[in-house]
Formats: structure tokens, sequence, C-alpha cells
């Protein structure tokens, strides 16, 4: 049995955002029609290297695949080393007898698929009018989510805010030649924060930086860095009275920004407006008036990096990708 490696560069080249948002919709519908199993994250925290580790897997009965995927965030790289903080693994079984497809690098597809879910939820939840990101972390994720906000709205200017002074200057340099996007570096939380439509956050903050006041009626926000428990980037007060909608709530509700506002007391279980597979099967409202405040908060799924490995995996057979290799 041969079973295909794809490096970094093969991911690559097999890769495009417009791809991946499609594929990422329909894992969501897919996952919210019952078609997808999906156990729980596993987690391992490793503070003494200011690091982490998730295993994310699914079965997704649409395309007949298992996915399993190691993904480390070490927050030390870079500074250190020469080592990129996000690290990761994706490895793609044939559902039907269990044979190993594919090993590919994971990062990439890390990144995107979630820089495809939070331009998504921007699609289905922000102002069609909105022209302004303010954007927390100036990391991979950071760009990731830029590149795809501007896939689905006619975005002006990204207003950025990052305690790692460094990154700023790469950040606005990539993002402006990459996107045309004008980007203000800014000095302060709420500088960041004014006039903005979309805020964005992408950091691995373990207490909360963006205070109820700076929220105004109208923002959408995509939550995205509090992705286990313990993580925290918003006031919990934000969510009072606020639209919620999550990629997976049995997640969110354990390991998100909800969980943290559920036990501030601000939120119950039943506040919340529903799951993005269900907006876009037609079955939860969008947006409904100019003023409402809306959140996704997501932890990230198996099923994103499913749907978006198996896209990569047909594509890099196209393509002739990748070396194979044998373990038997």
């Amino acid at each position: 049995m041969k079973t295909l490696l794809l490096g970094m560069k093969d991911v690559e080249a097999a890769l495009s955002m417009e791809g991946v948002m499609e594929a990422v919709e329909e894992g969501y519908l897919a996952y919210h029609r019952g078609k997808v199993r999906q156990p729980d994250i596993v987690s391992i925290e490793i503070p003494e290297n200011n690091g982490e580790t998730d295993i994310k897997s699914c079965y997704n009965e649409i395309n007949e695949r298992i996915s399993v995927k190691v993904a480390s965030g070490f927050y030390n790289n870079g500074k250190v080393n020469n080592l990129p903080t996000m690290i990761g693994t994706i490895l793609l079984y044939d559902g039907l007898d269990g044979s190993l497809l594919c090993v590919m690098d994971g990062s990439l597809i890390t990144g995107i698929r979630t820089g495809a879910a939070g331009a998504i939820s921007s699609k289905l939840l922000a102002r069609k009018d909105a022209a302004t990101a303010a954007v927390f972390g100036a990391g991979g994720q950071a760009r990731m989510q830029v590149y795809g906000l501007c896939h689905v709205m006619k975005l002006q200017e990204v207003r950025v805010f990052s305690e790692d002074q460094q990154a700023l200057a790469n950040y606005q340099q990539d993002i402006e030649k990459n996107t045309g996007v004008s980007v203000v570096v800014c000095h302060s939380i709420a500088e960041t924060m004014e006039k903005a439509d979309i805020v964005i956050t992408t950091t691995p903050a373990k207490k909360h930086y963006i205070p109820q006041s700076l929220v105004k009626p109208g923002m959408h926000i995509v939550a995205v860095g509090a992705d286990m428990a313990g993580k925290n980037e918003l006031d919990p007060a934000i969510f009072k009275g606020a639209k919620i909608v999550h990629d997976s709530t049995p997640q969110c509700v354990s390991r998100g920004e909800t969980r943290n506002a559920i036990m501030a007391g601000v939120i119950k279980e039943s506040d919340i407006h529903g799951e993005i597979g269900q907006l876009l099967a037609g079955e939860k409202p969008l947006r409904e008036h100019d003023d409402e405040i809306t959140i996704f908060d997501t932890t990230g799924m198996g099923i994103q990096d499913n749907v978006t490995a198996v896209m990569v995996y047909e594509r890099a057979l196209q393509k002739g990708l990748g070396n194979y290799f044998e373990f038997i």
C-alpha cells in the first residue's frame, strides 16, 4: 500500500482561499446535518515551554474519509529559534478500509481553514457596508483572517495591535502587499477599536483585554484565540444581548469565549443563537439590523481539517504533487 507524502510546498500549491471557503462551508453543513462523527478535542498543555498541542479528528460520511490532525502552538518559536509558532501534521485515511492515504503538512491548512471560517462568519453576520477591521495579534492567523475577509467584502482599512512590536512592521508590509488594503499600526487597544466594523482576536491571551466599553453597536466580532479553557480575549460582558454564533456549540461552551461568558453568569446556553451550519442551511436568521452586535465564537473543528485535507489530497493527485512511500 502506497501513501502520499505532501510537504508544506506541496500543500501550498494545492491550496486556495476560495476553494477552502467552499470546502469549509460544505463541512459546516455536513456537521449540521449529522454526517460527521467528531470526537472531543484532546489538548495537552506544556506551560514550561510556552506550548500546547491539540488533536482533532473526525469521520465525514459524505467524502468517506477519516482525518487526524496533531497541531501545536509553541509561542517562543521565532524568538528563540527559526521555527514557526504553529506546527501541524494531518493523516488522511480511507473510511472504507482504514488505509493511510496521505500524510501532509497541517500548518498551512490550520491557518487557512481558520481564516476561511472567520470570513464565512463575516459574510453572514457583518454589516454589508463593513469596511474597517480591528485585528489583535500580528501572527499567521492575524494574516489569514484578513486574507479571507478580503474575499467576502470590500475591506478598506485594517487597524492592528500586538504586544509584539517587532512583528507589526512585517505584518503591515505583508497585508498591504498581498491585499492592497491600508494597514494602520496602533499603539493601544482603544485606538485599534476606533471606527472598527469587524473585530478579530487571534492571541493566546489568558486575561481579557477588550472591554465592553469599546464594543459599539453594529460590530461583528470573530473570536479566534480562545480555543481552550483558560484562554480569554473578550470581556464576558460583551456577550450580553449579542447574537452569538458558534462553529460547534458543545466545543465553544466547554473551551471557547462562550465558556467564559457562561461561567461569569452573563449568559446561559439558551441565549446562544445557533451554529454557523444552521445559518448556512437557512434555518437561523443572519444579522437582522445594523445596530446588532454579532459574535462568531470558533474553537476549530476536525471537519474543517477533513474537508480541506481532502481537497488538498485530490488536487495533489491531479497535479502530481508529493512523493509516495510505503510503511509495509
